[in-house]
């Protein structure tokens, strides 16, 4: 599971950048937006956070898919909720568990921390693109100014 989410977020990632890229390179924003960064890089980070949190979405339902054939639960729906109540609490929840499936919680949880750090660190990597990349234009057009 853990395998599937890092590599949809390396690919959420990857098309960030040529996302950004090209809509900086290919059309010029006539105003800059907050801290000069340009609304482009603003739209492609938005779109960014949206395909992640999508991304842990769909990460529930897998662990749903993954437990409904073990018949541990009486519905799809109870399953469901199962799955992402473990996923994103760190295992809290208020279901009783055969001795068997005790480590169910534990399981579930750890994939749910470790992707969710996965997701922090690629915004995180995402939002310091936008601003060395503001930071660098910065750099190159005090360059170009002409001596006092």
């Amino acid at each position: 599971m853990l395998t599937f989410h890092g590599v949809y977020v390396l690919l959420v990632v990857i098309c960030f950048n040529a996302i950004r890229s090209w809509l900086v390179d290919n059309y010029r924003i006539a105003g800059h937006y907050i801290y000069g960064f340009r609304l482009a890089a603003f739209v492609a980070y938005f779109v960014a956070i949206v395909l992640i949190i999508l991304g842990h979405l769909m990460d529930i339902v897998l662990w749903t898919y993954a437990l409904i054939p073990l018949n541990i639960f009486p519905s799809n729906p109870e399953t469901f909720y199962f799955a992402g109540e473990m996923y994103v609490t760190v295992g809290f929840g208020g279901f009783e568990l055969a001795k068997s499936w005790r480590i169910l919680p534990i399981v579930i949880a750890f994939s749910g921390i470790f992707a969710a750090s996965m997701s922090g660190a690629a915004l995180f990597n995402m939002l310091g693109t936008l601003i060395s990349r503001r930071t660098t234009s910065a750099k190159s057009a005090d360059i170009n100014l002409p001596a006092a």
